[in-house]
């Protein structure tokens, strides 16, 4: 075999592992949401449907997967109106503590999350919001600023500034620029900026697990609290149902925009 082709076998091997890898997880979630045992186990022995409908006999879970929807939801679109004018800023003009604001920005992913839980405890504690909506959604918009912030910095830097400055001469306040012409142009950034908080929000554990309270309970910390209380396979239906649903969000985005182009902030060619 020539060189070339088997180095073209091992990288392509390479990959296929890499790929099984990564879905094998995923795999064996699925498989032991179907078994008819009342413990984690494979369906090889009978498969069933009893678990995906216990999650309808369960409306703690369906309340938690509503509240992170809704808080999501609240988080990706308050780090959008944040990122935005900061990363304007700092893309478009040179001002003292300018690097300090790039640093503040990138800084919650440089801190541990269960650093920054409990002193986002402590914070939220000494102002009575501890186990609110409020608290939940100030302290995952922190977690996911970074994201959205990065990503609509790399749309702006992509962006010929000479093209502001044309419409500018041609009479154009700065609001008529910014909503003509520089916020469709960096609209992929700001999409997947979005898309990449609101995943991060709806994903968050670590933190939530300070400031949850029964009354406002995150889905992913309703599924550790249970895992911790009872080892039956209501999860795995439970992670199964996110994974078809996330499947299925995917696949119409995917038709509407390229998921790898929505995810780094790049223009339909």
């Amino acid at each position: 075999m020539p060189r070339n082709d088997r180095n073209g076998a091992v990288a392509i091997g390479f990959h296929l592992l890499f790929i099984a890898f990564i879905l094998a997880p995923l795999v064996v979630v699925v498989l032991v949401s179907f078994t008819d045992k009342g413990f984690l186990a494979m369906p090889f022995g009978g498969a069933s449907l009893r678990w995906w409908w216990a999650i309808g006999d369960n409306p703690r879970f369906l309340e938690s997967f509503w509240f992170s929807l809704q808080l999501a939801f609240v988080t990706a679109t308050l780090a959008a109106l944040v990122a935005v004018p900061a990363a304007l800023a700092i893309v478009r003009f040179r001002f003292p503590g300018r690097e300090a604001l790039m640093a503040l920005l990138a800084s919650p992913l440089m801190i541990p999350h269960v650093v920054l839980g409990v002193a986002l405890l402590r914070f939220f504690a000494g102002l009575g919001l501890v186990g609110s909506f409020v608290a939940l959604a100030a302290a995952h918009l922190v977690v996911v600023v970074p994201y959205m912030a990065r990503l609509v910095t790399a749309a702006l830097a992509g962006l010929d500034p000479r093209i502001e400055r044309a419409a500018e001469s041609l009479g154009a306040g700065r609001l008529a620029v910014f909503r003509r012409i520089t916020l469709p142009l960096i609209l992929p950034g700001v999409a997947g900026g979005w898309t990449l908080a609101f995943i991060t929000s709806f994903d968050e554990l670590t933190v939530s697990l300070f400031l949850a309270s029964p009354s406002a309970t995150p889905l992913p910390v309703r599924l550790f609290t249970y895992i911790d209380q009872m080892t039956d396979p209501l999860v795995a239906s439970v992670s199964a149902a996110l994974i078809a649903v996330t499947a299925v969000v995917l696949v119409v985005l995917d038709r509407f925009y390229p998921i790898d182009r929505l995810l780094t902030g790049e223009r339909r060619a």
